[in-house]
């Protein structure tokens, strides 16, 4: 169907392709100009290159930026903003009228300095750490081939197009997404690299002799060079990658960094800061552009909005198939993103299930058996692991693995690259259709953490499965004992982590998380087998109040245990013992803080008490004292852990029932 329309696009009498480019770059050149702040050399060195690919080639309607079998374009070299903002205005996207490129990096306006999802319409993913949109591409080029492989080429038919620049490439994340992309041969991926040889320090020579044209190959790409300048090289290697998909495609495209600026083009002073007045006076001159700033001639508008409309009579023929198909409404149920009420259904089977046998299991067990409900309701879910299936036990029975021309299975097998799964899970979400989870150690998330925070950053629904999440792993040690992992992921803003303490509260959190369709959410899950702790039928869902009265203490307390995950267990044993002496002690568990701050005063008030605290956690202090409070103490890590089998680890870092036992009455004794 793409072949039929770009016979259509042919170019034809009008405007001429220079002054076609030379609006993004004229665009680019005063907005950042007039904010004093920006980046301007990218978009005029790339302009040629995004004029082509835009209009003779990108399938988009901006009347319906959310139109599912769209193109996709990711600008990775995030940096170069305005190049995607001067594009929106020319394609007409309703809230990029041209005063919003006169307002470029200011407080309030749709175009922010670097592209953030959701901010502006038609931005397909934030970018601007450098290496995140090649990775988060080969996600939606992935979601694209399995969303095919489901409901065929008449529904699901379209390209992800990636701006690249030296830095994106230089990054680490990209060899894992280049990688991974070339492994899994996703022949509808075609990413441009910004071949300038320019970065902020000077040459790219000062830093990197990498022959990337060689690195892409042997990672099983196909590439070819081209004139980033000349019109017909740009066009023509474009189609052949179209025409030639039986891999993903570097078009390495050798440009001029500023083109058109008299003395900085060619220059690291054309990348990060304003051309100057002087500079942008002798750029019009060059590229015989005499309009006045932010002026585009009514023509080249005209014709720049004929990709508007081409994308429009694109998506009313795909609308006709997608009423005829037999598929349709299943395919319209898939992209809607709402979570099967089968799964929720299935979920508080198995929670009745928890409650009546109490399993004594690592919440990692717990984690898959709840995943084993929701992957049995659901075709939606899709699995994956960094090379830890079985550690950290994200498939489950019928799930078959995702390989290259076979993109039918629901489990991708990702490797060693936690940041790039990371990256392409937030690809799969953005892309739609799915719900994607992964796995790795808790304590490997740090090499995953640029992508988690873009999770957070833009409200999408990733699930993390982190296993083995504390001391409590046992003899691998330090160096995987997560003990200040668990305070670093609180700290991202609209990012739900949960740790919860037994079968119950994994599967509660489970259910949680697919609801969630703006948070991202991080299951950090035991290695060790925990005893059942929710033991009595409730139809509340109580890990979703972030926490709550586990047991409460036989009269008016003297003091609240707070407790998280596997401690929440000592805390119990710790609260037995203290009746046993006499002391009322309730435990309070606490598997989501951040769904607890969502709670009203009151709740949070009659959850805490206003007894002494003590809180109990195989982690670092670092985030417990806003809700310990003045008189409280802490049971838990001071530094890092050690090798040795995990009861022994506890009794060695003191935290066991006894020390808790000890920690209340002297509160008490302060008292």
């Amino acid at each position: 169907m793409n072949e039929t329309l770009l016979a259509e696009r042919a170019p034809a009498a009008g405007p001429s392709f220079p002054d076609m480019a030379n609006a993004i770059r004229a665009l680019a050149m005063d907005a950042v100009e007039k904010a004093k702040s920006g980046h301007p050399g990218m978009p005029m060195g790339m302009a040629d290159v995004a004029t082509v690919l835009f209009t003779r080639f990108m399938n988009i309607n901006p009347a319906d930026p959310a139109w599912p079998d769209r193109d996709r374009f990711v600008l990775s070299a995030g940096h170069g903003s305005m190049l995607q903002y001067a594009l929106h205005y020319l394609l007409g996207y309703a809230d990029m009228p041209i005063e919003q490129l006169q307002h470029f990096r200011q407080l309030g306006s749709h175009t922010a300095g670097h592209p953030e999802y959701g901010h502006a319409i038609g931005i397909e993913t934030t970018t601007g750490p450098l290496g995140q949109g090649v990775a988060t591409a080969v996600g939606m080029a992935l979601a694209e081939r399995m969303m095919n492989a489901r409901y065929g080429d008449d529904l699901v038919d379209h390209y992800t197009y990636v701006m690249a620049g030296d830095g994106c490439l230089m990054e680490g994340i990209s060899h894992e997404a280049i990688d991974l992309a070339g492994h899994l041969k996703l022949g509808k991926l075609i990413v441009f690299w910004d071949d300038n040889h320019i970065s902020i320090d000077g040459a790219t020579s000062l830093s990197t002799s990498t022959d990337q044209i060689a690195r892409f190959q042997a990672a099983g790409w196909n590439t070819i060079r081209v004139n980033g300048h000349d019109e017909k090289e740009i066009e023509a290697a474009i189609a052949k990658a179209r025409a030639q998909s039986d891999k993903p495609w570097l078009i390495a495209c050798n440009t001029i960094i500023g083109y058109g600026a008299p003395t900085r083009a060619g220059t690291s002073k054309a990348h990060g800061e304003a051309l100057g007045a002087e500079e942008i006076a002798g750029a019009r001159e060059k590229l015989d552009w005499p309009h006045t700033p932010f002026v585009v001639p009514e023509p080249v508008l005209t014709e720049w909005r004929k990709v508007a409309a081409r994308g429009a009579a694109a998506e009313t023929q795909w609308k006709g198939r997608l009423a005829a198909s037999a598929k349709g409404a299943a395919f319209a149920a898939q992209v809607s993103g709402q979570v099967p009420q089968a799964a929720e259904a299935a979920l508080k089977e198995l929670i009745a299930k928890h409650v009546a046998e109490k399993p004594k299991i690592a919440t990692r067990k717990a984690s898959e058996i709840a995943l084993a409900a929701i992957n049995g309701a659901t075709e939606w879910t899709i699995g994956g692991s960094a090379d830890l299936t079985h550690s950290n036990l994200t498939i489950t029975k019928g799930m078959e693995s995702v390989q290259p021309d076979a993109f039918g299975g629901r489990y991708i097998h990702y490797g060693i690259r936690e940041h790039g799964m990371a990256a392409a899970m937030n690809g799969i979400a953005l892309h739609g259709g799915f719900i994607p989870y992964g796995g790795t150690f808790l304590i490997f998330s740090d090499y995953a953490r640029g992508a988690i925070r873009l999770s957070a950053l833009m409200g999408v629904r990733v699930i993390y499965v982190l296993t083995h999440d504390s001391i409590g792993l046992g003899e691998d040690g330090p160096t995987h004992q997560p003990v200040e992992t668990l305070a670093s992921l609180r700290t991202l803003p609209n990012m739900l982590v949960f740790r919860p303490c037994d079968a119950v509260e994994t599967a509660e959190s489970w259910a949680v998380a697919l609801s969630e369709k703006t948070t991202p959410s991080s299951l950090a899950l035991s290695r060790q087998a925990l005893t059942a702790l929710r033991t009595e039928a409730t139809s509340e869902n109580l890990t979703a109040k972030g926490a709550y009265v586990l047991r409460e203490a036989d009269g008016p307390r003297d003091v609240t245990l707070l407790a998280t995950g596997s401690e929440v267990e000592i805390a119990v044993n710790a609260a037995h013992q203290l009746a046993m002496a006499g002391v009322k002690a309730a435990v309070v568990s606490m598997p989501c803080w951040e769904l607890f701050e969502r709670q009203s005063e009151a709740y949070q008030r009659e959850v805490l008490g206003t007894a002494p605290r003590v809180g109990v956690e195989a982690a670092l202090r670092f985030g417990w004292d806003r809700w310990l409070g003045e008189r409280s103490a802490f049971i838990g890590m001071k530094g890092f852990g050690a090798s040795a089998p995990a009861p022994d680890l506890y009794k060695h870092f003191g935290i066991t029932a006894e020390a808790v036992v000890a920690a209340a009455q002297s509160l008490l004794k302060k008292d």
